[in-house]
């Protein structure tokens, strides 16, 4: 009497080993032979042999000491004017010029200001004591000299608000780079409005 295939579920494990494998496509009774091929052969768990001495390290080597792996964290608003960074070491805020400034100016607005208050709240937590980055950049519309004297001049007037939050002991790298490094695509009004940004880096405290 002919057996009809027998499914499982697309949400099935198979564990071979310490091979894990998700979303198996449906199973066939081992009674039954696949279309156009021939019976399956039951797959089984490889032997590993402890003294085999391929799996032993060579005479006078030593494992490498451990090593933390960088994890990163990234969060965005959902409009994609502020972005978070963060590693094992550092910290860095991304922020759109179009939420901090006017166009084609280095006056911060009001809620510019508080939006820079908070990032020298997280700098705070953190106990900060090496170098802040501030770094302006532009989209490649206009000179190069002009987009170079609004990056550093939208740098600077972000570095005052922070310096006003943490004091004189805070030290700064305050820099402008026009419309050196994009991070996106300048032949677009979106990628050249992603270029216009002031990033904030600071290192992990204690």
């Amino acid at each position: 009497m002919h057996r009809k295939p027998l499914r499982i579920g697309a949400a099935t494990s198979i564990v071979a080993g310490i091979v894990l494998v998700t979303g198996a496509p449906d199973v066939i009774a081992d009674d039954a032979t696949p279309s156009g091929g021939s019976s399956p052969t039951p797959s089984t768990s490889p032997s590993i042999d402890a003294s085999d001495p391929d799996l032993k390290l060579p005479e006078g080597a030593t494992l490498a000491p451990p090593k933390v792996l960088d994890i990163k964290s990234i969060v965005e608003d959902e409009n994609g004017d502020e972005r978070r960074e963060e590693d094992n070491e550092e910290v860095g805020y991304t922020l759109q010029a179009e939420v901090l400034f006017p166009m084609d100016s280095s006056k911060l607005s009001d809620k510019a200001v508080s939006r820079i208050q908070k990032v020298a709240d997280d700098i705070k937590r953190w106990n900060v004591t090496g170098t802040i980055k501030v770094h302006g950049f532009t989209d490649n519309l206009g000179s190069y000299a002009h987009g170079l004297a609004l990056s550093t001049a939208r740098a600077q007037a972000v570095a005052k608000i922070l310096r006003q939050e943490l004091g004189s002991a805070a030290k700064f790298e305050v820099k402008g780079y026009s419309e050196d490094y994009p991070i996106a695509d300048n032949s677009t009004e979106d990628g050249r409005k992603k270029n216009r940004r002031v990033m904030i880096i600071f290192p992990k405290g204690s």
